[in-house]
């Protein structure tokens, strides 16, 4: 039976800007793990709607939203690439993902999966000339 976990979306300041649930067929899962998931299954939802509205992990830019000047709707985002984006994000801090209360350090960080586990995903937005 698979274990579904509870994602969050915050800003730095706390504000709640999204949530959704992610199935797994483990009780464990490496922090790679649940980044390549999150992220194939953004991408899978964006790809069904063939929208160019904003995900929260997955950030299409602009060879992926613009096509000679206009919005392109019709084109497959790669999942794999985005996922190197989102690991490379997280690598450099600019995704912070915090399991519980516990900030995780690592891509091989290991996350179990119980019914009260919520994993909190920050984005840092840096400052301008910072």
């Amino acid at each position: 039976m698979p274990t579904t976990l509870r994602i969050r979306d915050e800003a730095v300041s706390g504000e709640l800007l999204g949530e959704s649930v992610l199935e797994f067929i483990t009780e464990r899962i490496t922090v790679r793990e649940l980044i390549r998931s999150r992220v194939y299954q953004e991408v899978q939802d964006h790809n069904l709607r063939r929208s160019t509205g904003s995900t929260q992990l997955v950030q299409l830019g602009t060879p992926d939203r613009v096509r000679n000047g206009k919005a392109h709707t019709g084109r497959q985002v790669d999942w794999k690439h985005q996922v190197e984006l989102a690991i490379k994000a997280f690598e450099q801090n600019r995704v912070i993902i915090v399991v519980g209360d516990r900030q995780a350090e690592s891509l091989d960080d290991e996350i179990s999966i119980a019914p009260e586990t919520c994993v909190t995903f920050l984005k840092i937005v840096p400052l301008v000339g910072g």
